[in-house]
Parts: C-alpha cells; structure tokens; sequence
C-alpha cells in the first residue's frame, strides 16, 4: 500500500534538490505470538478428486494461472454472490466459505474480520487515526459519510445449523469493546483435524466514502476488505487482529469464485480472470470472476472507465493486461502500460516468475483516497490531469503497487506484525526496479535540470523517525502513523540496501531471488528472510540485524575534524638554508604530520570506510570498526591532508545526517552562493504559486 505520494515525493524532491547542491546525494484471537519457527514448505493440498467421503472439497482449478497444478495449500474456498446499490452504496450479498483444517488439531471456534466496521466512530481504526494521525482522512468532525459497516445477517455451518447467535464481538488487540472489526464464532462441535467444514453467510456491507483505500467517490467505488473473511490459525493459535489505521492485512489461499451484479452501465474490473457476464431484465450485469492460489479479491465499478488491453508475455505464459483508466487521464495510459510491462520484466529477471493469467490496473476517481492500493492481481495507481513526462508519480506507484504481488500477494506475509516484510522490502525492491528502468538518480525527477532518485526519497522519509521505532514491531504499535510509514518503508528500504555494501550487491540480488522462490505461497516470518540472507552470503550478520531490524539504534557518523601541520613547526622560518631551497615554483619539500578524527555520534556501531585526500592528489582509504566513540589516523607526508570523506562508496543509507560525513580544510564558498540563489527561486515560486492558488 502506498503512502501519500503526492506530498512525499514534491517535498523529497525539493528536499534532494537541495542537497545534491551539498554534493551527498497478532496478537492471535487467544495470545500474541511468540518466536517462530521457521515455515516449510507446504504440502500438497488435499482437493479435488483427494476430498473426503464428506463431499466437501475445496477446488483444485487452474483456470486462472499459468500452470497445470495448484500453487498453494489452499485452506479456503470462497463462492460469493454479490448485488451492488450504487445508490446507497450497499453490497448485499451471500457467501460460501469452505475451510480446510489443516492445522492437525481440532477447531472449536473460528473468527472472522469485518473490515468495514472499522469506519465508525469509536472504532479501534477512528480511534487510533484520530490520536496517531492517518493516511487519508483527519476525522476532525465526524461525518455521515464516513460511516461504514459489515453485517453478518445469518451464517449456518453445515451439518450444525443456524449458528447466528453464537457471533460475538471480540477485541483480541485492545480490548476496545466498540470496536466490530473481528467477530468469534463458537461451533456446536469440533471441526477434525484434516476435515473440511463449511459457513453459508448472509451478510450487508456499506462502503463509506473512500478511505483506507475502500469505498465510494462520487460514481466510482473501490470494493476492497468487504466481505467476511476468515483468520489465519498460525502457530497452534488463530490470528486475527482488529483493524487499525496502521494495518493491513493476512489471511489464507485459496480459490476464489464472485459474481458482482452491478448496474447495467458499470465498467466493472476485479482479481482474477473474467469467467462469464450476462444482463439482467433489471437492468443490471452479472460479472462473474474466479481465482485460483490468491488470499483476498478486491473489485472496482465506474460508468466511466476507459479500458486498454494487451497481452504480457511471462516466464510462465502470456498475461492479460487490463487497465482501467480515468477519461481525463486517457493520455497517460501508454505510461501505465509501460511501466507495468517494464516492472513486470524486471521482477521476473530479479526474483522470479508472475504466474498469474491477469493484471488489472486501476487509475482511481481523483481525490477518491483510492490512489496506490494492492489486492491479488489487481492494483490502484495514482495520477492528476497534469502528470508531466519527467515527473515519474505515474509510475512510482504502478510499480511499488505492482511489487505488492510478490511480497504481499504471494509471499503473503503478516502485515499486522511485520509489516516491514511487505511494505519495506517492497520499497527496496522499489529501488532496484526504479533504477533499472529510469536510472538511479533520475528514478523520481528529472525535468528542467531537477533530478531524484528513489534510494534518496527513501532515506529522506526514515531519517526524521529514525530514533522512534524498530522495523520488528507489530504495525499497531508504532509510536505515530509517520513513524510507521517512515520506518516500514523508509528504513527498511534503506536498512537493505545498506545490506548491499555489506554481503555485495549480487550476493544480495542471488538471496531475493531465493527468498520469494523460497517462501512464495507460504507465510514466512522476518526469521526465514534474515536467515536467508545469511545462508546465501555465508555471513553472521546478527550484529547487523539486532541493531537495523531488531533496534531502534541511529547511525551517525562525522568526520571532527582534518589538519596538517609541518613536522619541524617550531624551526625559524626566517632560516636562510630554508629561503635558499625554497624557490618560486620548486616543488614543496616540507614534511607535513596530518591527522584525521572521525566520531560515531550515536548508538549505532558499524564498520565504515573513510577516505582522506592530500594536496598532491593521492588519496588513502581506512578501515574503522566504529566500536569506540572515535578514532584518529595520523600521517606523516610531503603533501597535507585537505578533506575527508566518510562512506566514500555512499553503500551506508541509513546514516541519518549525511552532512557531517565529510570535511573541507578551506571551503569553497562557491556552493553556498549557488544554494542561496537556489532557495530565492523556490521561495518566490512557490510563494507566486500559492497566491494563485489562493485567488
């Protein structure tokens, strides 16, 4: 999920700008959980023609991916028929869940989450956004249309009957008795460990205006977390947590079969393939969608989509592109489609095959709060009527959102606990994409002489949070909501590629690439991505990982100071041996003593380079472990030491002041000058811009 790039990148962008100039570009429904094992790798699921006597089975389809068998266990089956009132904005709708218990203990009770709660008054999510801030939407005043809900009207377990009375409201996170986002069912009798049981849902769901990335704008809506939907029973306890205004999201795959009947005149996109579409004597469609190995379904309706497909060509077989786009913004599409085939490649090479039949593209209602969203094959990107060529938000989004298919959508990891492993390597993957394709330095600006790379924006957001939180914290317990977005995505894009300049960058790229083949269709946990990267690099590398992952440790080294002086300082220089040898334009004799202080200014203790450079030209590197609070390195040459430069290589992005890595003996004035004249530009445009705009 993407945070509010508009504002990020404009300020990162103004803020690199400047800089360059500088020249230094789960808890579970019953206990938290605790340390995990590592996952294995899953088995074989038992669907199909290995269904039990029972008849209940779920699907062993591949109609909607490239390949000639089941990727995933799949635990779940979801059958829905849904009914849209874009008047009211209502889905009603029934639903069939077939559960596999796989878990090798029997199940007594199971929860489910109502995401749509969230949207009320004294909810967790309205609670917690109002006190840490949130993504989209102040809750200043509370508004009607902000209101949201999920209604479960009726839900009979097969073989047990009308089980409606026995759904209780639980808070497992925060014991927020007003907070409906997770509802526990208690069974009449055990469900066997490797048998399969089935819900029938009768439930309501209205949307309110878009937030959270879900809801309507206007005529267009976004159908995303509107159904219930089942926990996860993970380590021999189920996890299901409320819905906070820092979450996102976890469950099961399985396969996926939805009919949306919409009004007749909707554009309708969705995950998974398009299966059949028939009109009503009502005057309204019936879409009908199916998915196989995906763990959510999301769907979008507006009458005013204008649509472009292609086809992709992957590792696995050809790809349906589809992309959904806003009538005012019909001349970015071959952008949109760009980026998404040059994402697509670029993964593919990096870490491993898409092997999913369709990629859906949505451009959203403007101001719609639906911008930069992720669901199984199906995204939101983020755009304006006025998206300049060399200003690269089109595809910033497509891609990050795309990302989301990996590490989000098939490596399916806990969100509400390890948020980082989703948001933040996708970031780092983000930065490897992007400067691949629109070059390092350039990957976000690069227009009228302005550029900026993604790796600086990156940093730039972590920098100003950087002594608040650790990446491995559950999402709900970040101090704020700008401490999350900054250590989630920032940090942790920044922590990996840091990474790089310790194991080596194609160390790091062979342990990706592992990873995802690793874990894909499984639900690993920050051990199994760490471990990996030790197992590939051959390296022990908890000194690194208790303080970046683990910590909540800043880095900030700083050369103190460089000076040379001659070593015969305290001769006459009035001496006539002296004036004799020294003749204009001879070369300088003198002995010089240098010497070059560096200081680790916090708490963070890591291993740095640091290179010296003298008068004649020559230029020696040194290695400092950082252990100590300083260090000094003296030298005794016929040429004086005139600066110093720490991380030379600039492979340490985590450092949080990059202006104290460096020293100057004389200091040229010409760069200060050329700053002033820099910051009287953009403080009378953007004052002349603002003016207008207030008019």
């Amino acid at each position: 999920m993407q945070i509010r790039w508009k504002i990020v990148v404009l300020i990162a962008a103004l803020a690199l700008g400047l800089t360059a100039l500088m020249n230094r570009k789960t808890a579970t429904a019953a206990a938290p959980q605790a340390a995990v094992p590592s996952v294995k790798t899953p088995t074989a699921p038992k669907s199909g023609k290995d269904a039990p006597s029972s008849g209940i089975s779920i699907p062993d389809t591949t109609l909607a991916i490239n390949s000639d068998k089941p990727m995933s266990e799949r635990v779940v089956h979801y059958e829905i028929d849904a009914k849209y009132n874009a008047d009211k904005h209502l889905v009603d709708a029934t639903e069939v869940l077939t559960y596999h218990n796989v878990t090798g203990q029997a199940l007594d009770h199971f929860p489910f989450h109502l995401y749509q709660n969230a949207f009320q008054p004294k909810a967790t999510f309205v609670r917690d956004s109002k006190l840490m801030g949130s993504r989209d939407t102040s809750y200043a005043t509370w508004e009607d249309k902000f209101y949201g809900s999920e209604d479960i009207k009726s839900l009979e377990v097969v073989g047990q009957g009308d089980l409606t009375s026995q759904l209780q409201y639980i808070a497992p996170d925060d014991g927020n008795k007003d907070d409906k986002t997770v509802v526990d069912l208690k069974l009449a009798k055990p469900i066997a460990p490797g048998a399969f049981v089935q819900f029938k849902i009768a439930f309501q769901t209205k949307f309110p205006e878009t937030q959270a990335r879900s809801g309507w704008k206007r005529d267009f809506v976004l159908g995303g977390q509107w159904f219930p939907k089942v926990g996860v029973f993970w380590y021999g306890a189920w996890n299901c947590h409320q819905y906070h205004n820092t979450t996102e999201f976890f469950a099961d795959f399985g396969v996926y079969d939805v009919k949306l009947t919409v009004p007749a005149y909707e554009v309708v996109g969705a995950s998974g393939v398009q299966v059949d579409e028939k009109n009503n004597p009502d005057n309204t469609r019936t879409v009908t969608y199916h998915g196989d190995d995906i763990h959510d379904f999301a769907w979008t309706a507006s009458p005013r989509y204008k649509v472009r497909e292609s086809t992709y060509q992957s590792q696995m077989g050809p790809i349906k592109l589809r992309f959904l786009m806003q009538p005012a913004h019909w001349s970015q599409a071959e952008r949109h489609e760009k980026i998404t085939r040059d994402t697509l490649d670029r993964f593919e090479k990096f870490y491993g095959p898409y092997p999913y039949k369709t990629l859906t593209v949505v451009d959203p209602e403007p101001d719609s709060a639906a911008g930069g969203m992720e669901y199984p094959t199906f995204i939101t990107g983020d755009s304006s009527w006025f998206m300049p060529d060399g200003f690269h938000l089109v595809e910033l989004v497509v891609e990050h959102e795309f990302g989301h298919q990996y590490w989000y959508g098939m490596v399916a990891t806990n969100e509400f606990e390890d948020a980082w492993m989703d948001e933040g390597i996708n970031s780092y993957t983000e930065v490897k994409v992007m400067d691949s394709i629109l070059g390092k330095n350039t990957s976000v600006v690069n227009m009228a002489g302005a550029t900026a790379g993604e790796r600086e924006v990156q940093r730039l957001t972590y920098i100003g949070v950087a002594d608040r939180d650790p990446m491995a914290q559950k999402a709900y317990d970040y101090s704020t909501s700008g401490s999350y977005a900054g250590v989630t995505y920032g940090k942790t894009a920044s922590v990996l590629l840091t990474l790089e300049g310790i194991v080596g960058e194609e160390t790091m790229a062979k342990a990706m690439h592992t990873y995802f083949m690793k874990y894909r269709f499984t639900h690993p946990v920050k051990e199994d991505f760490l471990k990996t990267i030790e197992e590939v690099s051959g390296k022990d590398l908890r000194w690194y990982f208790d303080q970046a992952v683990y910590g909540s440790q800043v880095l900030d080294y700083e050369v103190l100071n460089v000076n040379s002086f001659p070593v015969n300082w305290y001769e006459d220089k009035n001496d006539k041996k002296d004036k004799k040898d020294t003749k204009k334009g001879a070369k300088d004799d003198t002995l010089y003593q240098s010497y070059v202080t560096l200081h680790r200014k916090e708490d963070f203790v890591m291993p740095v380079e640091v290179e010296i450079t003298f008068d004649n030209g020559e230029k020696v590197r040194e290695h400092w472990d950082g252990k100590g609070r300083w260090t000094r390195f003296g030298y005794q040459k016929k040429a004086k030491a005139v600066s110093a430069e720490l991380d030379p290589d600039h492979t340490v992005q985590i450092d949080r002041n990059d202006f104290n890595n460096s020293f100057v003996v004389e200091a040229n004035g010409k760069p200060a000058h050329k700053i002033a004249n820099y910051w009287l530009f953009i403080t009378q445009f953007l004052s002349q811009a603002l003016g207008w705009w207030a008019v």
